[in-house]
């Protein structure tokens, strides 16, 4: 033997794997030792240790032990480029996933920073600037029954066309209602979006000024909420616009009770 080989244990090292696993390559034919001696001992040249890295980057990027194999019993040069090209567009979706769950991320850690400053007694009056928004399909009078379902296909609509953002989802009301006491005979289920997928319609929330509440507690006591919100507009000589969007800032993913759920509403004035 006139190159240095390695010793099973010594090739997992540099591998940084464990023995069994080299052995394992070995038995199903993936990663044959270089040398085999009388008694049965395996040796590696360190040369294999590129070929072991092939094989990581792949189960790396999802590809089972099967599908190595079967590269492995037909590589060539042209069929390695192909793979690579393959994979590397798999790397691009992968990255495009994490960058869009970071995104999420900073959507939640927002929403959380904005909680702690809330003054739940406080109704202010501010400009906002329009945002972006999709909508589900119009859900006014509906169901509870009905509900569940529509809300179950929006989020499933969310995910299928990569429009999910983190924000919470939302439910808009138009004015009549309101006006009529029908605090949460939404029209719409909502969501903000960042920015605006050529292939999808949107609605756009109009600049201006909002009245902007907070409700601590149950939904079966947020129209307490409401009428202090429409006594401070009508107080401040504003009327109520086109319409009234309602959101959780705290839901069941951080609170345990709906005692301290936070929902937040804007109303749109004119």
């Amino acid at each position: 033997m006139s190159e240095k080989l390695l010793t099973t244990g010594e090739f997992a090292k540099l591998c940084k794997i464990n023995k069994q696993t080299v052995i394992y390559y070995d038995q199903i034919g993936l990663l044959t030792p270089t040398y085999r001696n009388e008694k049965g001992y395996r040796y590696y040249s360190f040369r294999q240790l590129e070929l072991f890295n092939v094989i990581h980057l792949l189960k790396e990027l999802g590809m089972s032990l099967e599908e190595i194999q079967s590269y492995m019993e037909k590589k060539s040069p042209e069929l390695f480029y192909s793979l690579m090209m393959q994979q590397k567009e798999k790397v691009r979706m992968k990255r495009r996933e994490l960058e869009n769950l970071e995104k999420m991320m900073d959507v939640k850690i927002s929403l959380l920073e904005e909680a702690e400053e809330i003054d739940f007694h406080q109704i202010s009056i501010q400009y906002l600037p329009g945002n972006l928004l999709y909508l589900s399909q119009n859900i006014k009078d509906i169901t509870d029954e009905e509900f569940a379902k529509v809300v179950t296909q929006f989020i499933n609509e969310l995910n299928a066309i990569g429009l999910d953002t983190g924000f919470q989802i939302g439910g808009m009301t138009l004015r009549e209602q309101v006006l009529e006491g029908e605090y949460t005979n939404y029209s719409y289920l909502y969501m903000e979006q960042l920015k605006q997928k050529k292939s999808q319609t949107y609605f756009n929330s109009a600049p201006g000024l909002y009245a902007i509440g907070y409700h601590l507690g149950k939904e079966e006591n947020i129209h307490l909420t409401y009428k202090r919100l429409l006594s401070e507009i009508q107080r401040q000589n504003y009327e109520i616009g086109d319409y009234v969007m309602e959101e959780y800032i705290y839901d069941g993913v951080v609170k345990n009770s709906e005692e301290h759920y936070i929902t937040k509403i804007r109303v749109h004035l004119k």
